[in-house]
């Protein structure tokens, strides 16, 4: 014989009659971000191997080190400053380049590769909205990378003063000093880069995402194709570029707005950081409306488009 039950429907209770604690709001958005660093792991691989193949050529130069310090220290301050800093500044733009590629790749295959697998049915059916799920990627390359890029980057640019110090010190070479090579204010300098490049570039990570999900194959085509196409049909039409212009400005733009570059064209001190300049530009809030329309119809793809 069966009794009924007091229990109110929908509200589950564990062995002793307590409701379970209620879940994070953040929890979802934490483990969506973990699934993507465990199911892509160029995301860090990629730097490591570009920062591994940095310092092993580096190493090589070592040999002759000692020789160009002993001409560098020949220079003034400024030129052997700019000597001394530049192997460091073009290991940062190696990594910076490859991060960017990678994160370009990543949002390319963000959505449209679980469409291609058919895993979004698995994803799909777990409590977690699509507008989480969306915005998780769109963190990968606008919070995780950038992280990434700094720790990979200072670690690497270290090694490599630590190297070039030992090889200077066994030959009896002045070893390169604290005020000849600033990481630590290199560093701040590279932190608040990173974070106005990841702010300016939104757009083009929210115009990828939104294909990702949308297209159907050949998904860097779609992102590619259109905006070449604008271009050949204004220059034909009108003999102009603005849209050519735009889009160099999207992709190079920011640092004439992050920055105040000297007669060098160098970042030589913090007091050429330009954060409230940078705030203020039009162009900045611009993207970062369109990334958040992108970002809301990527949202709409994932919940309406199935698997291909």
């Amino acid at each position: 014989m069966n009794t009924p039950s007091n229990a109110v429907p929908g509200l589950s209770v564990d062995a002793r009659g307590r409701a379970p604690a209620p879940v994070s709001a953040t929890r979802p958005m934490y483990w969506s971000v973990r699934r993507e660093l465990w199911e892509n792991r160029s995301l860090y691989v990629a730097p490591l191997v570009v920062a591994g193949v940095v310092l092993f050529g580096f190493l090589i130069s070592t040999i002759g080190l000692p020789h160009r310090r002993r001409a560098v220290l020949l220079l003034g301050p400024a030129q052997q400053r700019a000597a001394i800093e530049r192997p460091y500044g073009m290991a940062a733009g190696m990594i910076l380049v490859t991060v960017f590629i990678v994160g370009v790749f990543y949002c390319l295959d963000a959505l449209h590769g679980e469409r291609r697998d058919r895993s979004i049915l698995f994803w799909k059916s777990l409590p977690v909205s699509d507008l989480t799920t969306v915005l998780s990627k769109a963190s990968i390359p606008l919070v995780i990378l950038p992280v990434i890029t700094f720790v990979v980057t200072v670690a690497t640019q270290l090694v490599m003063m630590l190297l070039a110090n030992a090889v200077l010190l066994a030959n009896g070479v002045p070893v390169t000093s604290w005020a000849q090579l600033p990481l630590a204010e290199q560093s701040i300098v590279l932190l608040y880069g990173l974070i106005a490049l990841a702010l300016w570039h939104a757009p083009i990570y929210g115009w990828l995402l939104m294909l990702s999900g949308w297209a159907r194959r050949n998904v860097f085509l779609w992102a590619v194709l259109p905006l070449i196409v604008i271009q050949v049909v204004e220059k034909i039409a009108f003999n102009t570029s603005y849209v050519g212009s735009i889009l160099k400005h999207r992709l190079m733009g920011f640092a004439a707005e992050a920055f105040a570059f000297g007669p060098n064209a160098r970042i030589d001190s913090l007091a050429q950081l330009t954060p409230g300049r940078f705030l203020s530009t039009p162009g900045l809030w611009i993207g970062l409306a369109f990334a958040a329309a992108f970002l809301v119809a990527a949202a709409r793809q994932r919940r309406y488009r199935g698997p291909i």
